[in-house]
């Protein structure tokens, strides 16, 4: 098949024009709550044969572009996720990432079997492809939810961990392997596959790490794009060893983002703005290779069936069943339970068995896009209002604020966002009443939209947002004394108020 140019011509035209409409689409998304992933899935159908004409029916090639774009997001997912805050969760999070994933699979397979009538090949699959949570999908929606630390660090350390296992054995069913060795052999293939897969990560990481703190490059342009070859060199270093490449490139990049490497500002914006092109190329895809033509009532009444079984039994007990190595609130455990938003990484992983020729890999396909579609529209817009129900909200946080500066890596500092909410007792205290650590500072009050430089004798008020520099080694410190004062006002420093989670 040749590719003149010409035909490049015309590809880069519609390519830009949707990618715009893409991320102009992500306002759109925000302001009703909803992932916009999910907008691109049906900017996708709406191009498709049933829309504009683009033809596309690929099953292979969506599978082969699926993959080398899920390694950039899980990339962009590790680059960007502080190992300091995710760490008092990433027991319940792996928990979830593999006892979850496995009580998950289960209860779809047997209901999917037994009430919908599916044959046990195609229920297997469901419940496996269903069973990862899809990350751009849930912080899409989050994002805009102050949650603590220990329900953050969960789902983000869930969504990170859950797409290895579950393609290892979404492989293993569609290639038939799983049947022809049995359970104990698929369970202890996932088991060294995800160890194996660990274990080269870590070595990449650190390896590579070690060898960007030592290189000098002659453009700042340069890291970036290294840093993201290492995690790439990851996940093919993993498969290259028939281990989990998709554990590999998640726990490479978790380290190397959270090392101390030069341009590290830099590199995560770098690999945001990759991981968007990726997620955005990618699910414009897979809406194309959706054929509208082919759904049927039945089949909808399937995916409406499947969902309810995911989204209100097998989700729940798997939420249930992973807690119990780290117990947690019922008010927390309600809303990991509704927080579980599937995004469209399962359609993904649907093109495996698609390629792979299995029986029934259409009917599969469509019925998971369909359960995405639904059940993102129902649980998305609504976890706000979860969240506010189940009373497990949190105001008045200090935020990170990712800023392209120079000095701040050159001192090893962070810039914090706190703002000020109407229940915080910070209201009424000077500046220099808050006694933060030594080198933390307020270097700036926004107000009523107006900007102030802070003096010692300054008094702030409800609403107020600052911006505080602090020394990252200091940085737990600030974070607590600032909540000290929030929660006891200007006598915190005699109540001596113990941070909480």
């Amino acid at each position: 098949m040749s590719f003149d140019v010409h035909q490049l011509d015309t590809f880069l035209l519609v390519g830009s024009a949707v990618t715009l409409l893409a991320i102009l689409a992500v306002r759109v998304s925000s302001r009703a709550g909803l992932p916009s992933l999910l907008l691109y899935l049906l900017m996708g159908v709406a191009l498709g044969e049933s829309g504009v004409g683009i033809g596309f029916e690929d099953a292979e090639l969506a599978h082969a572009l699926g993959f080398a774009a899920l390694v950039l997001i899980l990339a962009e997912g590790g680059l960007t996720t502080s190992w300091r805050e995710i760490r008092p969760a990433m027991r319940l999070g792996v928990s979830l990432a593999t006892i979850g994933v496995s009580v998950s699979v289960a209860i779809v397979a047997v209901g999917s079997h037994y009430l919908l009538g599916l044959p046990w090949e195609l229920a297997v699959l469901l419940g496996a492809v269903t069973s990862a949570t899809d990350a751009a999908a849930v912080f899409s929606v989050l994002r805009v939810v102050p949650l603590p630390k220990r329900l953050t660090g969960s789902l983000e350390a869930e969504s990170g961990l859950n797409d290895a296992p579950t393609v290892v054995l979404v492989v293993l069913v569609s290639t038939g392997a799983a049947a022809e060795e049995g359970v104990a052999m698929m369970v202890a293939t996932i088991v060294f596959e995800l160890a194996t897969g660990v274990l080269v990560g870590l070595a990449v990481g650190f390896g590579g790490a070690w060898v960007m703190r030592r290189a000098a490059l002659p453009s700042s342009g340069l890291y970036p794009i290294a840093v993201l070859c290492l995690t790439i060199f990851a996940y093919a270093g993993g498969v290259a060893v028939h281990s989990s490449g998709f554990a590999a490139v998640y726990v490479a990049a978790l380290v190397l983002g959270n090392s101390e490497l030069p341009h590290r500002g830099a590199t995560r914006s770098f690999s945001e703005g990759i991981a968007w092109l990726a997620q955005i190329g990618l699910f414009v895809m897979l809406g194309l290779l959706l054929s509208p033509g082919r759904l049927s009532l039945e089949t909808v009444g399937l995916a409406l069936a499947a969902g309810l079984i995911l989204t209100f039994v097998a989700r729940p007990v798997s939420v249930l069943v992973s807690a119990l190595v780290q117990p947690m609130p019922w008010r927390e455990l309600g809303f990991l339970s509704w927080a579980g938003l599937r995004g469209a990484v399962p359609i993904v992983f649907t093109t495996i068995p698609l390629s792979e020729g299995v029986d029934g890999a259409e009917r599969l396909f469509d019925i998971v896009f369909v359960m995405v579609v639904v059940y993102t529209l129902l649980t998305g817009p609504t976890l706000p209002l979860v969240a506010r129900v189940l009373k497990v909200t949190r105001r008045g946080e200090p935020r990170d604020l990712e800023l392209e500066a120079a000095p701040l890596e050159r001192v090893a500092a962070d810039l914090l966002q706190v703002t000020i909410s109407p229940a915080s007792l910070m209201h009424g205290v000077e500046v220099s009443e808050l006694r933060l650590p030594p080198g933390a500072s307020i270097s700036l009050i926004i107000r009523d939209g107006e900007t102030k430089v802070p003096q010692a004798r300054s008094v702030l008020r409800h609403g107020d947002e600052l911006l505080i520099v602090t020394p990252r080694k200091a940085r737990e410190r600030t974070e607590e004394r600032l909540r000290q004062v929030s929660r006891g006002g200007r006598l915190a420093q005699w109540l001596d108020e113990a941070p909480r989670e």
